[in-house]
């Protein structure tokens, strides 16, 4: 099996030049495979990569399914850019395609390869009993080829391509199938502090092999390094946060404060506190505008603390590689992140270490990043968790 370059570097350090470059300078009778999360990257590879076409794959066709196209795409031989969300799809058909096509794989952010599907026990040992699913070495079979009810789609999709096992015998997981991996030539996973993510996870799982390296710009070419988190300049960074330290605080002095569980149960005098404290920062104590603002929480609870002068300036927690708001200085980040119960019970109980506080504080990062801090110039950040704000002081000291 392959061993995967893991090109770990800080948001804003070039990893997506390096790759446009890397791709440029290749020989023409290589072929990439360039998997982002981001419509806007696939333009972007696109237009900028000029010495081979790219093409992207399209429900314009027969079966009316970019999955059909992928599958096409690889046969000729194209240069292919595609989203992660329709590569989550691969199945067994796709990964024979790419054995020995001798294509590399350039993945742009580290992917979702393992996830708790949307599906109750109950629902579970409904499927069982009327035969639509087996279960075989925690493996989940579909049966039932004629079944096109919409309820239970998802489950049959999934099934039906080989990745979804049942866990505990009462949920069920998706796993990203970890042979596709073997069949490139050669594998890139850009991301940064990727010990804290899933995909780290995933690859010590499934004995997938990986190294190190990072980013460094010489002038204006773009090129692999050995791998120093020292070089990352995370002092100069954390000094263009202006973290808030005063009473707005007080609410997150918990340290689950603000995590989903939390927020699930909170009654609406707590959620008016949080809305009344995220209106006073960013209205009273920034007093920036609408156009000079962006807030998160999780999209559940958006509309609850929305205010006059903010409620547009709603930016996801997830969010990545946009320059839409590049320009914003004024920051409130409602959320306290931990891993997935279920996901993280399932790594541990397989043996494998997980690290909650660099998934934690990567998601957070990335999300910063959004700002002009991305320009190298000075924010102001509401972070009333006080677990995310001392996981955002260890990051900048070396210690995550």
């Amino acid at each position: 099996m392959v061993k995967v370059t893991v090109i770990d570097s800080v948001m804003g350090s070039g990893k997506t030049s390096w790759a446009i470059a890397h791709m440029n300078e290749a020989p023409t009778d290589r072929k990439f495979i360039f998997i982002t999360p981001f419509l806007d990257e696939i333009e972007r590879v696109r237009s900028a990569v000029m010495k081979r076409q790219f093409i992207s794959p399209d429900n314009d066709n027969v079966k009316g399914r970019k999955m059909y196209d992928l599958k096409q795409l690889i046969v000729q031989g194209a240069d292919i850019c595609a989203t992660h969300s329709l590569f989550r799809d691969a199945d067994d058909e796709l990964v024979e395609l790419l054995t020995d096509a001798g294509y590399t794989l350039i993945l742009d952010e580290a992917m979702d390869v393992v996830e708790r599907v949307n599906i109750g026990p109950q629902d579970i040992r409904s499927l069982l009993m009327s035969q639509y699913i087996k279960i075989e070495e925690n493996r989940v079979i579909w049966l039932f080829d004629e079944y096109n009810d919409a309820r239970f789609s998802d489950i049959k999709r999934l099934a039906k391509a080989g990745n979804l096992f049942i866990y505990r015998d009462n949920f069920l997981v998706w796993i990203f199938p970890p042979r596709v991996f073997a069949v490139f030539e050669e594998v890139y996973s850009m991301t940064y502090l990727f010990n804290g993510q899933l995909q780290r996870y995933y690859f010590d799982l499934h004995g997938i092999a990986y190294e190190y390296r990072s980013v460094r710009k010489t002038r204006d070419y773009y090129e692999l390094c050995d791998y120093d988190v020292r070089a990352e300049n995370r002092e100069e960074l954390y000094a263009l946060i202006e973290v808030y330290d005063g009473k707005l605080n007080d609410i997150g002095r918990r340290k689950n404060v603000l995590s989903s569980g939390w927020l699930d149960r909170a009654n609406g005098d707590v959620i008016g506190e949080l809305k009344r404290n995220l209106y006073t920062y960013l209205r009273s104590h920034c007093e920036a505008s609408a156009g000079e603002i962006i807030w998160t929480t999780l999209k559940d609870y958006r509309h609850q603390l929305k205010g006059k002068g903010f409620a547009d300036s709603f930016l996801a927690v997830n969010a990545r590689a946009t320059n839409e708001y590049a320009d914003r200085w004024a920051l409130a980040y409602i959320y306290n992140r931990y891993m997935n119960p279920q996901e993280k019970t399932f790594f541990q109980e397989n043996g494998i270490q997980v690290d909650e506080e660099a998934l934690a504080v990567s998601d957070l990062l990335q999300w910063i990043w959004r700002s002009r801090i991305r320009n190298g110039q000075p924010i102001k950040l509401y972070l009333p968790s006080s677990r995310m704000r001392s996981l955002l002081r260890a990051w900048a000291n070396y210690e995550i």
